[in-house]
């Protein structure tokens, strides 16, 4: 039967930076998300507030967790960002100086600016 089928799956969580934790598992066919994750164990050990501020996605796509999963899918968990990136890239910048930063900022002696 189609129902009794076993589809693996992985779940990939990355609790910090540089750190990733994979599971692989097996889940019966017409599986939802959330079945996966609690099959995965990856939940284990997060606090409530861990929890309402995790999202997840299948193959980096946003999804719900109600969402049916497929064979060879890749659920994943993402974490809410500490920095926005934008005021990481200004900060950066900042830091570097207009001078040392950008697209032109290793340019040939006497050249004319932008070129």
């Amino acid at each position: 039967m189609e129902l009794d089928r076993l589809l693996h799956v992985t779940v990939v969580y990355a609790p910090h930076a540089r750190q990733a934790r994979e599971h692989l598992i097996e889940v019966k066919s017409g599986s939802t998300v959330a079945q996966c994750l609690s099959a995965s164990g990856s939940l284990t050990g997060m606090t409530a507030d861990d929890l309402l501020q995790l999202r997840v996605g299948v193959w980096g796509r946003k999804c719900s967790l109600a969402h049916i999963v497929r064979d060879g899918d890749r659920v994943e968990l993402y974490r809410a960002l500490r920095v926005d990136p934008k005021v990481a890239r200004r900060e950066r910048f900042n830091r570097q100086g207009a001078k040392a930063a950008g697209l032109f900022a290793t340019r040939r002696a006497g050249a004319k600016a932008g070129y």
